[in-house]
Parts: C-alpha cells; sequence; structure tokens
C-alpha cells in the first residue's frame, strides 16, 4: 500500500491549492500549506502531514497568533512551582521540612464542540482538563466550569445549556471530583457560539511532579512511548481544527464527528490505575526518569510531538502498533483522532513491563473496557518525528516544525462603534427594579446548575460553590498530611463580564482579574494565582484581533499592579491558560471574554467566611466609594432597551449598554483585598460580599438571603453618606445599582475594623445595622427608596434563572 500523498502545489494557483485544501477538508490555509511545502519540508506532504499540520498549526494547539502577546502576562513568582508551558501551570500553598506542597492549576475551552453536541462537548472537556492535571503527577482535587450562553428566551440556547449543564454533572460526578467553583452568563451574542470553560485542581508535592515532556537522556536510553486507556476509533478526528474554525449552521452535522465521546466509568478507573502508579514510581525514585502527558488536541500525534519537541528530541511512532477499535482506519485518523480517555507515557525500556503489567494485569484494563490496554507504540530518537504504518513513512518532519512551525503577527485596529450613556429618569419604583433585576438571568441563583454537580465528594469541601463568592476546599485534610500545614485551604473564583467587555476589551478583562480577586478575598484567602482563558473571534479580522491584544494588556496590567499581598512589587502570576479564537458564527462574533480564574490561599480554612449576614444588630460597612459606572450593568439591561448604534445588528441588541463600565484603581483594589483578608483574618467580620452585578442594592439584598436563598436577616440601610463624587452627588440609583467594584462586611468590632482600614488608607462608609425584622429598607436623604420583606426577594432570586430555562 504506497503512502497518501497530496498533489505538489508547487506552481499552482491559489485558486487550485484552496481546491485542494477543500478536498482533503484540512485547516490550512493556502499561505500555510505553500509554507509548509516549499520551506520547511521542502517537497510534497504527505496526507498524514497535512492533516498534522492542520491540526498541530491550528491556533488552538500552536497560538500562532497569540503568541507574541502573551509574553506580557506576569508569569514568574516566589510561590510559582511551574509556569506555562506544560499542560498545567503549579504554585507552592504550603511547605513542610523544605519541601514544597503545589496546587496544580490548567485552564481549558471546549466551546465549539458544546455547541455542536453539548452533553459529549461539555463532559469531554471535563476529562480533558482533568488529566491535564493528572498528567503533572497530582491527585485532581476540584473542578470549576464558567458558561457563556445565548439568549434564554430562545429555544435553542436553553437546549444548549440543558445539554452542557448534563454532561457536566454526568461526567464530572462519575470520576468522583467536587465543582468548586462556577459562574453563567447570558447574553444573545453566544446564541451560535456558546463557552464552555473548564478549570481543575490538583494536588502534589514538589518533589513528585512528572513533566509532560520526554526525561533527560530518553535519547541514550533508548526510551519508549506507552500509549494507556481506550483503543483508538474516529471519534474527535479533526476536534482541534473545529476548535479554530468559525461555526457555520450548514456544517454542525458534519462536525458532530469532531466531538470526542466520553466514558466516565473508564476515566476513574484510568485516574486510581494512574495514582497507584504514581505511588509505585515515587517509591522507587524513578519520577525524574518518565514524562507523562495526557491525549487531548491533536490525539497521538500531537501529543508525542509535544513530548519530543519539549525535550528536543525525535521520535518514532509505529502506527501498526496503536490499539484501534476500528478496522481500515488510514494512519491520519489513528494518528490524529481525539478518542477521550488516554494518556501517553515515555518510560525507560526496562521500566516498560512494569508499566504494562500495572496497566493490562493488575488493573485489568482490557477487562474493565473492550480493547483499552497499554501498549508500547514507539521509541524516542535523536532526530525528525517520524511515524509509518506497514514499514512505510507516513510522517517525516522536524517536532518543533510541526509544532511551532507557523507564527503570524496579525495586524490589529480598534472597533468603530461606540456605545452612548443612557438619559434615564428616576426610577418610579425601587422596590420592582429590585425584584426584576434578582431575577434576571445574570444575577439569579445559580442553582440549577450548582444542584446537578457533587460539590462534596472527597470531603474536603468546606464552603461548596454558590454559597459564597469563592468555593473553599481543605487540600489536606484527608490527605495525611503534617500537622503545620493540614489546616491550609484554597478559595477558587472564575470571573469575566461580556458586556464590560463589548464596550471595553480593555477594561472588561481587567475587571475580571480584579473581580476574580475580590472574589476570594471575600472569604478571606489571599489571591495567590491566576489562570486565563481567552476567548475571542477570528484573528484574521483586525478589529477582533484587536480585542484580543486589548484582552491581554488588561490582564497583564491588572495582574502586574494588584501586588501579591506582602510583596509590593511582585504581581499575583498568570501561571496557565488557554487561548480559544474563531468563537463566531456568519451573525457575528462572540463577546471578547476573557475568563479568569483566581486561586486563593488560606493559613487556616477554618476561618473562612461565607456571604450571609449572620446576626441582627451588626454594623454594615462598604469599602469603595459609589462611582458612575454602569456600563454594561444589570439596571441598563432592564431599565432602557433601544437598538445599538450604527453598526450594530438590531436582532443583537440587549438595549443600551452605556459607556461608563467599572475601571478599577488597582492600587486601591489591591489595598482593599489586603484590609478585608486581615481583617477576616483576625475574626472581626462575620460576613462579606463584594460587589459586582447589580450593584450596591443587589449584594445587600444577597447577604440578606445567603447564597442558598434561605437566611433571613434584614437591614435597615442608609444612603445618604454614600456616592458623592468630585462634589457632584449621585441619584439614588446610581448609588444603588453602578457595579463600581467594592465590598459589603458585617462586623460587631467596627473600632478594630477602622484601625486595619487606616493601616491601608481606606476609609469604610457605615451603611446601617442588621434589623430582627426580616425586611430590606433602605432610604437616601430622608426618603424611603426601597422597602420589600426579605422572603419577596429571596423568591425572586432563587426561581428567577430555574423559571426561565425550565420553562
Amino acid at each position: 500500500m504506497s503512502v497518501a500523498m497530496l498533489p505538489s502545489l508547487n506552481n499552482l494557483s491559489d485558486a487550485e491549492v484552496q481546491s485542494i485544501l477543500r478536498e482533503y477538508s484540512l485547516g490550512l490555509t493556502v499561505e500555510e500549506a505553500q509554507i509548509i511545502e516549499v520551506k520547511i519540508l521542502k517537497r510534497p506532504m504527505t496526507v498524514a502531514e497535512a492533516v498534522a499540520w492542520s491540526i498541530q498549526g491550528s491556533e488552538h494547539c500552536s497560538y500562532k497568533s497569540s503568541r507574541a502577546h502573551l509574553k506580557q502576562l506576569p508569569t514568574e513568582g516566589r510561590h510559582v512551582i511551574l509556569g506555562p508551558g506544560e499542560d498545567s501551570g503549579i504554585v507552592a500553598i504550603a511547605e513542610h521540612e523544605g519541601e514544597r506542597y503545589g496546587i496544580v492549576m490548567a485552564h481549558e475551552s471546549h466551546n465549539h464542540p458544546s455547541q455542536v453536541v453539548p452533553y459529549e462537548g461539555a463532559a469531554t472537556g471535563i476529562g480533558g482538563i482533568v488529566r491535564d492535571v493528572v498528567c503533572m503527577g497530582a491527585k485532581v482535587i476540584a473542578t470549576a466550569d464558567p458558561l457563556r450562553f445565548g439568549n434564554i428566551n430562545e429555544h435553542h440556547t436553553r437546549w444548549i445549556a440543558a445539554g452542557v449543564r448534563a454532561g457536566i454533572g454526568g461526567y464530572g460526578n462519575p470520576i468522583g471530583v467536587p465543582n468548586l467553583a462556577g459562574d453563567v452568563y447570558w447574553t444573545d451574542r453566544f446564541s451560535d457560539n456558546c463557552l464552555v470553560n473548564v478549570v481543575a485542581l490538583g494536588l502534589v508535592k514538589e518533589s513528585d511532579i512528572i513533566h509532560s515532556h520526554a526525561p533527560a537522556d530518553a535519547v541514550k536510553h533508548g526510551c519508549v512511548y506507552i500509549l494507556v486507556g481506550k483503543p483508538t476509533d474516529n471519534s474527535g478526528f479533526g476536534g482541534a481544527s473545529l476548535a479554530s474554525d468559525t461555526l457555520r449552521e450548514v456544517e454542525k452535522e458534519h462536525n458532530k464527528g469532531a466531538v470526542q465521546e466520553p466514558n466516565a466509568f473508564l476515566k476513574r478507573h484510568l485516574l486510581e490505575s494512574t495514582y497507584e502508579l504514581f505511588r509505585i514510581l515515587k517509591e522507587k525514585k524513578l519520577i525524574d526518569k518518565v514524562g507523562f502527558k495526557d491525549l487531548g488536541a491533536g490525539g497521538i500525534l500531537c501529543a508525542s510531538a509535544e513530548m519530543t519537541d519539549a525535550a528536543g528530541c525525535g521520535a518514532e511512532i509505529n502506527v501498526d502498533a496503536i490499539p484501534v477499535s476500528m478496522e481500515h482506519l488510514p494512519p491520519e485518523v489513528v494518528l490524529c483522532a481525539e478518542t477521550q480517555e488516554r494518556f501517553a507515557w515515555i518510560v525507560p525500556p526496562d521500566l516498560a513491563p512494569l508499566v504494562l503489567a500495572h496497566y493490562n494485569e493488575r488493573w485489568a484494563l482490557p477487562e474493565v473496557s473492550l480493547g483499552a490496554r497499554a501498549a508500547i507504540i514507539g521509541n524516542i530518537t535523536g532526530e525528525n518525528y517520524v511515524a509509518r504504518q506497514n514499514g512505510e513513512v507516513v510522517v517525516d518532519a522536524r517536532a518543533q516544525d510541526l509544532c511551532r512551525g507557523l507564527k503570524y503577527d496579525r495586524p490589529y485596529a480598534p472597533k468603530k462603534i461606540e456605545y452612548r450613556e443612557p438619559m434615564l429618569p428616576e426610577p418610579n419604583d425601587y422596590n420592582e427594579i429590585l425584584k426584576q433585576m434578582l431575577a434576571h438571568e445574570n444575577v439569579a441563583s445559580r442553582a440549577p446548575f450548582y444542584e446537578r454537580y457533587d460539590k462534596n465528594v472527597q470531603g474536603q469541601t468546606i464552603i461548596e460553590a454558590g454559597r459564597a463568592d469563592a468555593g473553599v476546599l481543605a487540600p489536606f485534610l484527608n490527605e495525611g498530611a503534617p500537622q503545620d500545614i493540614k489546616k491550609t485551604g484554597i478559595a477558587l473564583s472564575v470571573d469575566g463580564n461580556p458586556l464590560y467587555a463589548r464596550i471595553s476589551p480593555y477594561w472588561g478583562a481587567a475587571n475580571a482579574v480584579a473581580e476574580s480577586m475580590r472574589n476570594v478575598a471575600a472569604v478571606g484567602a489571599v489571591p495567590w494565582a491566576l489562570t486565563d482563558c481567552l476567548n475571542y473571534g477570528n484573528p484574521e479580522k483586525k478589529e477582533q484581533m484587536w480585542e484580543f491584544v486589548e484582552g491581554v494588556r488588561g490582564i497583564a496590567d491588572a495582574a502586574k499592579q494588584i501586588h501579591l499581598k506582602g510583596y509590593a512589587d511582585e504581581p499575583v502570576p498568570v501561571i496557565s491558560g488557554n487561548v480559544s479564537l474563531y468563537n463566531e458564527s456568519p451573525r457575528g462574533s462572540i463577546d471578547p471574554s476573557a475568563i479568569i480564574a483566581c486561586l486563593g490561599r488560606l493559613e487556616n480554612y477554618e476561618k473562612a467566611i461565607t456571604m450571609e449576614f449572620k446576626k441582627p444588630n451588626s454594623e454594615i460597612f462598604m469599602l469603595g466609594a459609589r462611582k458612575d459606572e454602569l456600563g454594561g450593568s444589570v439596571y441598563y439591561q432592564i431599565a432602557h432597551r433601544h437598538p445599538e448604534p450604527s453598526g450594530a445588528s438590531p436582532e443583537r441588541s440587549e438595549g443600551s449598554l452605556g459607556t461608563n463600565v467599572p475601571q478599577p484603581d488597582f492600587d486601591e483594589v489591591g489595598r482593599q483585598i489586603y484590609a478585608i483578608t486581615d481583617m477576616i483574618d483576625q475574626g472581626l467580620l462575620l460576613s462579606c460580599h463584594d460587589i459586582s452585578d447589580g450593584g450596591l442594592a443587589v449584594a445587600l439584598a444577597e447577604m440578606c438571603f445567603g447564597g442558598g436563598g434561605d437566611n433571613r436577616i434584614g437591614i435597615d440601610v442608609d444612603l445618604s453618606i454614600v456616592g458623592v463624587i468630585h462634589e457632584l452627588p449621585l441619584p439614588s440609583w446610581k448609588k444603588l445599582f453602578s457595579e463600581t467594584g467594592g465590598f459589603v462586611f458585617e462586623t460587631t468590632h467596627a473600632d478594630k475594623m477602622e484601625k486595619i482600614c487606616a493601616q491601608y488608607s481606606l476609609k469604610p462608609i457605615k451603611l446601617g445595622a442588621t434589623t430582627t425584622e426580616p425586611a430590606f429598607q433602605i432610604t437616601d436623604n430622608g426618603n424611603a427608596i426601597i422597602d420589600e420583606p426579605v422572603a419577596t426577594l429571596a423568591e425572586r432570586w432563587v426561581n428567577g434563572l430555574r423559571e426561565k430555562i425550565e420553562r
């Protein structure tokens, strides 16, 4: 059987080359195909090579348009064990007898697959992020799921959301990993292109880290590749290319084959068997002799090429040795299909029998799932990356060319559409406005999502998702850890307001960083590390590339200027992340969405607090003056709707978004965070909540009824001294509904609290007190503004989203 070749592209017209690329369903541009043939290989490509470059050279795998801009992000720090570059980042959270213990963080996207096949797309997104963490030698301890969906009034949007929700629970629950955090936004710009971002955390000792590249001296020792897991099929073939392509309705049925098929119970078995193998390797002191990587985008070829490239060596892959579940698969499918539940090891030859016996005999993979097993599929060499089938070469290229051979310096230009700040009268009925806001899909309780997920498995969850601004977990609680670190806690939050970013990509991204940090601080955790998932449109379009560039700049500025607590010049590091481009359809691109995950650290998890008011007759204070910053606010979405300015599609309008998005003063944000975490650590606060979507009014209401909706503490608040900016008083509705960031907290230690604030040059604003009567009462300048039973507000918040998605 001769090797399938692409016709030579030399001397062909662009139209002829494009026709060939279309015939073979390749995601390469004409220019890229010509570069590969003429400048890299200097010969025509095999079909397998063309497919390999189409996938490995996609934006999803190669970051060819984003690499140059990502260099702005601060990635180093005193606690960083491993920054970006491998499948996950690692940050130290505890130390015992000179040994650091790290939290592994990974952040990925599975957007396009979830739009095409929601259940499978979301489920395999969870599967992939879990593998990213495991392959660092870690035990997975938590996941999170930031989600973005389209117009909630559209049946198709609700169908996608239901499938995604079921996929996350249907896969995440059986593998035994708690869902610690998440958020959900609904805007019309995601109707054709939902976002399913996933985050996972793991725990590992620094000396136990396994790297996702070939070990040192791999060539000298003749190390071999071992593939572990499901037999390869054609599921997910072209998945990475799909993630780097514009979604078109006419192609969705065809693209279903590019979505992988999950098997959560096999994954659980693979996790447990691999954890035991980690233990064996540690005992035998072989951790530094092996490499380990998950198989995700691009399948076997991309995983093995990346492991090889990272070590500066080559490989020989025997396609015939790869276990398959389907006959007559061409080599490009066997090499590049994204079949789920698979890992790759690189080990010395004398260790291979132990690894094979461990999976195939001790853990009986072939008996657990049909065709599943561990098999040697190749070896490390000092030359090119070569794959053979039936003795014939189907791929022969340098690994660095496969992984990094394509790069762009794309032009960008600012968007020309400008929004306007609406001229709104004083609301006629504040009570009704507040109830509408609490029932809004971007404010109301996310319980319809959280309740489908296992939040307490492993027994280490301290604060569940939804009960506070961040989930809290005690990673050493059940690990037999030394007593001096056993109470160390972590908090996790994910954030990113798409409407802020629609108005200003820079401030949208910067706010995501600030908001995620405020959220972990509100439970008492010090912001410790960040990850990002950068979801944007088509980088070939100047305005959409500009949105991406501005987003990266916003993250970099916020992370660099909100310093790590206790270290005046050290940024909070970005230790891992993902770039997802081409999130657009023929109707337009998504809202630019830099979604940020923040890991916080607590010295003692027992000191963590939740958002609900704890008792009557406590004093209520606020940090963060109110400003005229309602751009992208929930209030504008419900108060005044009309088409967007010229150039925007009327059918994609969500009313007047305004222009004045929150523009945080990074230095002040940092000082607020330091003060709040000090006060919680010293036991001075009973509850704390950050101010974000819906502004001060929504923050106060949520504290009255709590994250479960079942708290019943009333308030008596006076806004008279709130919101005087530049000697111009804000009207009541701007005081209440401006989304300028800040904190609201409850205390019975006002004197001590004020001293701590003064240390950070902050002036807390007294709002009022909690009351025995469960009524929500707010006045301003002697006028009653809002007076509602807490139970009434709670009912709207608890049922607002549920009523919309379950109709």
